[in-house]
């Protein structure tokens, strides 16, 4: 019972950190007439200072040894938080200029990034399914690139940020809330500077008089923080081929948003692209599913 219990939790848990990951647009789309720069700023302040005040209120006294990293894993913390500012940055210029839909067509192609630098990085060999959905993603990504006359440098630019982002945090040994904590502490000072720099120029959006709109710029950290806590927990409680199936449902409610609610075109040229990415990920879904039951199967002659 206590298992059924920690698996629906972990469900829930999984299910509102992609549903907030596929909705994000619909936020910072109400900051659509603030700069992705001033944005992102903003996002990464507020993000150090809400994980802050969570890894208080969680390690009390243990605090400083909690938080505590060497030079290696700092250096690497350091590459980890320049990627995932490129990805954050490039993803709210998309939504701030109205390229929902290149966000999405982003997202799904990442998982097939991923098994692209697995191969390339740590030398894992890829099956013959893995093979052609990468054959595939390549095919979809040249046809719109031939046929729109330049490459979905948007979409390709957040697969590859956060695939290489996610590199550099599997191979360095920190917790997802302390490795997140340590890439917004160093990027705030140049956040800050960035803030002034724009106030200087009397570029700066953000005023404590106006109520509404700093609460939304505050916010950013929250959209950042509660996704992560959520995803985390619901790691911790199910299986990964679970969590590998769930991760197309953000990039799915996106793809809705921008078709239906944002009305961004939908022509027959992305009609090939996404056919090309949603055949690719079919593939390399059910290529997992088959390692995943082979892994669980009893070695023959095992006792």
């Amino acid at each position: 019972m206590n298992s059924d219990r920690e698996r629906l939790a972990g469900l829930a848990a999984a299910l509102g950190a992609f549903c907030i990951w596929g909705l994000a647009p619909l936020y910072f789309k109400l900051l659509g007439h603030v700069r992705a720069d001033e944005i992102i700023a903003h996002r990464v302040i507020w993000s150090m200072i809400f994980l802050g005040v969570v890894l208080v209120a969680r390690e009390r006294g243990r605090l400083v040894s909690k938080v505590r990293v060497d030079t290696r894993v700092l250096a690497a913390l350091l590459l980890s938080a320049v990627l995932i500012a490129v990805n954050w940055l490039v993803f709210v210029y998309a939504i701030n200029t109205n390229r929902v839909l290149s966000t999405s067509l982003g997202y799904f192609i990442n998982p097939l990034v991923n098994v692209l630098l697995g191969m390339v990085i740590f030398r894992e060999r890829l099956g013959r399914l893995q093979t052609i959905a990468v054959v595939l993603a390549f095919a979809g990504t040249a046809w719109m690139t031939i046929r729109v006359g330049q490459l979905p440098w948007i979409a390709l630019a957040l697969a590859f940020s956060f695939a290489l982002y996610g590199v550099v945090r599997k191979k360095t040994d920190v917790g997802p809330l302390v490795g997140l904590f340590w890439e917004t502490l160093l990027m705030t000072p140049l956040a800050v500077l960035w803030l002034l720099w724009l106030d200087r120029g009397d570029e700066l959006v953000f005023d404590f008089g106006s109520a509404g709109e700093a609460s939304l710029l505050a916010g950013t950290g929250l959209v950042t923080l509660v996704p992560l806590v959520l995803f985390a927990m619901g790691v911790r409680r199910l299986n990964l081929s679970t969590i590998g199936l769930m991760q197309y449902l953000a990039p799915s409610m996106t793809f809705v948003l921008a078709v239906f609610l944002f009305g961004e075109p939908f022509t027959p040229d992305h009609a090939v692209t996404f056919a090309c990415i949603w055949t690719a990920l079919a593939l390399f879904t059910i290529a997992g599913w088959r390692d995943y039951r082979h892994a669980r199967l009893p070695t023959r002659g095992a006792t």
